[in-house]
């Protein structure tokens, strides 16, 4: 039994292209159910297609009433990794009946982003423009991309000299660590101008070893981490007096509610902030509705 699992997660990292970090997680959960059947009066079972309806009943019920008991949002993930895992096995004809098929999920209360109103934008791009020195090039060139592009922070500090391309007004973007994929993602004309300052005007006076590739440097002349780059966002969103905590995933919830708003088409922004599925990328068209 414990060899289908390592073949459903090999299937997920090949067929699904799932990150490590996805990979990780899928296993803890399946782990954790195979642990249950293991530990109680199911560790006789040899084979998943011994598994009912009211064994995956039991372990669900399991998860909600421990002494600790895990939030719906942590069930509601564990219970969809074990219907994804049976769903597979029902695919491939590894089982006649798929247990999990009438299994309903608990429901969990989506909170809709944060997201910053154009004028609070305005007023955080406004910040780092107070100075010119090379850090504040640096961070001008950091916020203009997180907002005018909706990139991930990780997918910021892991740029490289090699992903910028000016000549064409695009940027080689890696989807996340463990994750070979990539997208373009196009830069205006304002972004362009912000970014060809900064690597001509800033860089060159942050950079500390000439063999260093990172886009982003930090003070000493390193690649700037994802917690420099929560500490510069923090520091700009105080100076520009901004009531609404400000993170860099709200800077790119921001990116993608405005431009729906704008009229962009949601396949149009679900390419651009590089989600798998167009369903993550509704949740904004949610938030539109919402505010209107």
């Amino acid at each position: 039994m414990e060899q289908v699992l390592q073949t459903f997660l090999v299937f997920l990292k090949n067929e699904y292209r799932y990150s490590d970090n996805t990979v990780a997680a899928y296993r803890n959960d399946l782990t954790q159910f195979y642990d249950f059947l293991q530990s109680g009066k199911h560790r006789d079972l040899s084979s998943w297609a011994d598994i009912t309806p009211e064994i995956i009943n039991e372990y669900v019920y399991n998860l909600k009433h421990r002494k600790k008991p895990y939030a719906p949002s942590s069930i509601a993930r564990k219970v969809a990794a074990v219907k994804s895992f049976f769903n597979y096995l029902h695919a491939r004809n590894m089982i006649s009946q798929n247990p999990t098929e009438q299994i309903d999920s608990p429901k969990v209360e989506k909170r809709l982003p944060k997201t910053l109103a154009a004028k609070e934008i305005e007023e955080l791009l406004q910040a780092p423009l107070q100075g010119n020195t090379p850090k504040h090039l640096r961070d001008s060139a950091l916020l203009n991309m997180l907002y005018a592009t909706g990139m991930r922070v990780s997918e910021v500090v892991f740029l490289q000299m090699d992903d910028v391309d000016l000549e064409n007004n695009k940027l080689t973007v890696t989807m996340r660590e463990g994750d070979s994929r990539s997208r373009e993602v196009p830069l205006d004309k304002e972004m362009h101008r912000i970014l060809e300052v900064y690597v001509t005007e800033g860089r060159p006076y942050l950079v500390k070893d000439p063999n260093e590739t990172a886009l982003f440097l930090n003070h000493r002349g390193q690649q700037l981490t994802r917690q420099g780059l929560w500490l510069i966002i923090k520091s700009y969103a105080r100076e520009a007096e901004l009531s609404s905590e400000v993170t860099p995933h709200t800077l790119r919830h921001s990116f993608a509610a405005h431009k729906l708003d704008s009229g962009s088409e949601l396949e149009e922004v679900q390419k651009l902030l590089g989600h798998a599925n167009i369903s993550t990328t509704q949740i904004y068209v949610h938030l539109e509705e919402e505010s209107s």
